[in-house]
């Protein structure tokens, strides 16, 4: 019998264009999804992969099970979501609902959905992952999250494949902060070119936030000059702080400043990003998705 698990790491592979992006996307090591593929080879007795330069692709073979493979998985998945309308007596919501979502939603939004979740629907799991957009879509796409939770920046492109449903929730607003004895700090708001000569923290050169800074400068010469790196936006805060840079930083899971520091929109362009809910077509019968959804678009209202 085909190991289906083995056939998501191929698929995973195929998507993600090599098994280290692969591993990442399912939070596996590339060694174990190397092996899973191994495996898969030999209970099919057909090479799946073949080198290509430095990496791998999917030989005829592996691209025809990946394809073969993606009706069965869907109707599994259907057949998950059948059982799941008759497993719960009462109108209970049983089963597991497997969530990726990014930091600032983690803190600003998720905590108090799972916390509420948990109340309403004791017998409905909901494991988290932490992980940024792009891998978030991956994630839901190839079936090893359920339900994601991505922004998408103004112009920074967020492909969604077409087996993908997206659900808005919010709209979030970044402020340039500054220490409160900047020459800029009295300021409403702030447009780009004045904040040209700047030295900025910023996310890593991989992340979508770093692409809005980019794209935020977009027609100012030499602008933004990236000094700091760091993932944790209360890093940007006490480098702010301490006065050794500016940094872009998002309302949502922000928190109080305090009184050193200052917060400003930026305008033309405006610093703001769509967050939206993300999750496979295949579920939406599923009582345990719509529960969970449902908790999250009620939420975002409140907010």
């Amino acid at each position: 019998m085909i190991d289906l698990e083995a056939v998501m790491s191929l698929r995973a592979v195929a998507t993600q264009g090599s098994v280290v992006a692969a591993a990442t996307s399912l939070g596996y090591t590339p060694s174990a999804v190397s092996q899973q593929v191994k495996r898969l080879e030999r209970e099919t007795g057909i090479a799946l992969l073949e080198r290509a330069g430095r990496g791998v692709i999917l030989t005829e073979a592996g691209t025809r099970l990946v394809v073969a493979s993606t009706p069965i998985l869907a109707d599994l998945e259907r057949l998950r979501a059948d059982l799941q309308l008759t497993a719960g007596p009462d109108d209970r919501v049983v089963g597991e609902i497997r969530l990726a979502a990014f930091s600032t939603v983690v803190r600003g939004l998720v905590i108090p959905v799972l916390g509420d979740l948990a109340a309403q629907h004791p017998d409905l799991s909901v494991p988290l992952r932490e992980s940024e957009p792009w891998e978030t879509i991956a994630l839901v796409a190839s079936g090893q999250r359920d339900l994601g939770i991505v922004h998408r920046w103004g112009g920074v492109a967020l492909a969604m494949p077409d087996h993908l449903v997206s659900t808005p929730l919010f709209t979030d607003v970044a402020d340039v902060i500054l220490h409160r004895d900047h020459p800029l700090a009295g300021r409403t708001v702030l447009h780009p070119g004045e904040l040209a000569g700047e030295a900025w923290v910023a996310t890593f050169e991989a992340t979508i936030c770093r692409q809005w800074l980019r794209r935020l400068f977009d027609g100012v010469p030499n602008a933004p000059r990236i000094v700091h790196e760091s993932m944790e936006f209360q890093n940007h805060l006490e480098l702010a702080r301490a006065g050794r840079a500016v940094a872009l930083v998002p309302r949502l899971g922000r928190g109080d400043i305090g009184p050193d520091l200052v917060a400003i929109p930026t305008v033309e362009p405006a610093s703001t990003r769509d967050v939206l809910a993300v999750h496979r077509r295949t579920q939406e019968d599923s009582p345990a998705l719509r529960a969970a959804l449902d908790a999250f678009v009620e939420h975002a209202r409140a907010m």
